[in-house]
């Protein structure tokens, strides 16, 4: 999946109701969406639009705009929306953040990443402001105690499956899919919410079921240098190598283990996301990688095919998973407007309450699941997907 990088300035901004124009940036970085007919909800959400990780971000962004303007052009419902940049930074989100209740958010994608989620997180709950977010899942966006899972926002929801989700489920499916190996080596980072917490889920999980776990490898954001945990694993006889991380450190340990000469099934969650991006990677080593995915670019279902299609046409790119939750996100929300009778007048503590209600009672069909449903502390409950890399391509794995 390939992305177009943002270059330095403001959102381009989509508007609908037949008259889709005009780019309104503002000096923070982000940019706005605006209706042109009546009153439409204030919707805001930053993300890492430049930087690192702006593949994420930018996929959220691109998706938001084709939802909104499709909604927008339905009637109804309208949305102006206001994106801003906080490149993955916990302090530039609480900015962020500030500056769309400077503006008068009503309802909130959140953010894109987890570290930036956990930082502004109790600002939606004290503000009484809802929340979805399509990508940021860490516990600790939606826990208060991520650690006891408890304390619970309230108002902070996911679209995407939470961390420890992603690591029972990786667990299970490695234990039921013997033909890609039966001895296992995790290759983790131990000093990230994201990469530890599925660890942990997994291990657990792997421990109950029976999965063996041959070798683990732990690293720290400052590492460079995968030869250690390759060399174990490989010398531990893995003939698949679990990596619950994101796909800048993953490409590294893919590019260490071509130089050994170890050749197990790589398997990673949604942060692998990305690695057919990334610059100067030979993307030939994430030939037949693994990893668990709510969306399937490839999926022949009408809904998927023409959110694909548009997507190709604006952007010259296949949409990726959080592409994907980022528009169920924003469909979910108007559905939930709609069924709760919303309007735009309302006050944010009406709006909020709303929501809430809609979300833990409704069911939800979208591009990343039938059937979806919340619980009350924000958690979303649907059916993950496995896909492997087949060409340069994600390819959906029927079981």
């Amino acid at each position: 999946m390939k992305f177009n990088r943002l270059v330095k300035g403001g959102l381009a901004a989509v508007m609908a109701m037949g008259m889709m124009a005009c780019s309104n940036s503002n000096p923070s970085g982000g940019g706005t969406t605006e209706p042109t007919a009546q009153a439409a909800f204030k919707l805001g959400f930053s993300g890492p639009l430049t930087g690192d990780a702006s593949v994420y971000g930018l996929a959220v962004q691109h998706a938001v705009e084709i939802a909104v303007e499709e909604i927008n052009d339905q009637g109804g419902v309208q949305f102006e929306v206001n994106a801003q940049d906080d490149q993955a930074d916990g302090q530039a989100a609480v900015t962020a953040y500030n500056a769309l209740m400077d503006w008068g958010m009503q309802v909130s994608l959140l953010t894109v990443t987890s570290g930036a989620g956990q930082a502004v997180a109790p600002n939606y709950q004290k503000d009484n402001i809802f929340a979805i977010t399509p990508s940021a899942s860490s516990t600790a966006v939606i826990f208060a105690d991520p650690e006891n899972s408890s304390g619970a926002y309230g108002t902070v929801f996911q679209m995407c499956f939470t961390d420890p989700n992603q690591g029972t489920a990786s667990a299970d499916y490695l234990k039921s899919h013997t033909e890609l190996g039966t001895k296992v080596a995790v290759i983790y980072r131990s000093d990230d919410n994201y990469s530890s917490g599925i660890y942990n889920t997994f291990m657990a999980e792997a421990n109950k079921v029976g999965l063996e776990v041959v070798s683990e490898g732990a690293f720290v954001e400052a590492d460079k240098d995968f030869s250690v945990q390759v060399k174990q694993a490989a010398d531990a006889g893995a003939d698949i190598v679990f990596l619950p991380i994101y796909y800048q450190p993953a490409s590294q340990i893919l590019v260490e283990a071509n130089k050994q000469g170890y050749k197990p099934t790589f398997f990673g969650c949604d942060g692998m996301d990305g690695i057919l991006t990334l610059e100067n990677f030979d993307t030939s080593l994430a030939e037949g990688l693994y990893m668990i995915t709510p969306f399937s670019a490839d999926a022949t279902d009408e809904k998927t095919a023409n959110f694909v299609k548009k997507y190709q046409e604006k952007y010259g790119d296949v949409p990726n998973q959080f592409a994907a939750d980022a528009y169920d996100s924003v469909y979910a929300i108007k559905q939930a407007l709609e069924a709760g009778n919303v309007t735009p007048d309302m006050s944010t503590d009406e709006i909020t309450a709303a929501l809430v209600k809609q979300f833990t009672s409704m069911k939800f069909d979208g591009l990343t699941g039938l059937s979806m449903t919340w619980a009350e502390t924000g958690e979303v409950s649907k059916t993950p997907k496995a896909v492997v890399i087949q060409n340069g391509t994600y390819v959906g794995v029927e079981d």
